[in-house]
């Protein structure tokens, strides 16, 4: 079996498929980067121990991370797991995807992660917002090249930072609200958050398909808040939490 682990600034996913690319589990772990291999063998056996699944079933692993110390302790672990190098992927190797940038090396692992799975499963043009720590949108252009995007501020960064800094806003449920027009404080909050975030992709993502003159691009949602901001908005054609997994197995199998 395979085993995915995309890195990220917040929270750790990992993802285990079968021969056939099947997900068969997933679990999410705290991005802590104290961590060291051998804690994370320790977590990666209680997660294996508790969903009754072997560890020395794994056979391959790929890592995607944005946190540099993580992904040295990742690849240590791995290597000591697997008995031979896991796959790290950054943007100096080329995956078979073009990118169309004046430096490609800039690309975040996620983000090809990303690109990768999309072209493979909606085809191109292709648009990925990943509502993370930071809410990326990835733009794949009509002839299969990665074009860049744009990089924000995440819906819970935007969360945690009015919470801690406006002192008469408590902590509330990050939830799409019924209506904009937010009439309590919670609301109001709810609905500058979520129906913001959806407002903020929407705009982003008709300026972009405009300047690629590619109005009928499918746009995909992705990350841990896609679900909740999908519901205040008819942007998306997909909505794919596993997209960053899957383009990780993708970019194993092709340097396979």
């Amino acid at each position: 079996m395979f085993l995915a682990i995309d890195v990220g600034n917040t929270q750790t996913t990992l993802g285990l498929f079968d021969d056939e690319g099947g997900l068969v589990r997933g679990w999410r772990m705290v991005s802590d980067a104290a961590q060291t291999s051998d804690m994370l063998h320790a977590r990666l056996w209680t997660y294996f121990a508790k969903d009754g699944v072997e560890l020395a079933e794994v056979t391959d692993a790929g890592v995607a991370s944005v946190v540099p110390p993580l992904q040295r302790a990742w690849w240590v672990c791995l290597r000591e797991l697997l008995g031979h190098e896991p796959l790290r992927i950054d943007a100096s190797t080329d995956y078979g995807m073009p990118i169309d940038m004046p430096d490609p090396s800039t690309v975040g692992a996620d983000r090809i992660a990303n690109a990768i799975a999309a072209v493979e499963t909606y085809g191109a043009p292709v648009i990925v917002v990943d509502f993370g720590t930071a809410t990326n949108i990835d733009v794949v252009d009509q002839r299969g090249a990665y074009r860049g995007g744009a990089i924000s501020p995440g819906l819970m960064l935007s969360a945690n930072a009015l919470f801690s800094k406006a002192a008469k806003l408590a902590s509330i449920p990050v939830v799409a609200p019924e209506h904009a027009l937010g009439n309590s404080t919670e609301t109001a909050m709810q609905s500058g958050l979520v129906i913001g975030a959806a407002a903020q992709a929407e705009g982003l993502v008709a300026r972009m398909k405009a300047e690629l003159g590619a109005p009928d691009a499918t746009v995909v949602g992705t990350g841990g808040l896609a679900r909740t901001v999908s519901q205040a908005t008819d942007l998306f054609d997909a909505v794919d939490p596993d997209l960053t997994l899957r383009g990780i197995r993708q970019i194993w199998l092709r340097q396979r």
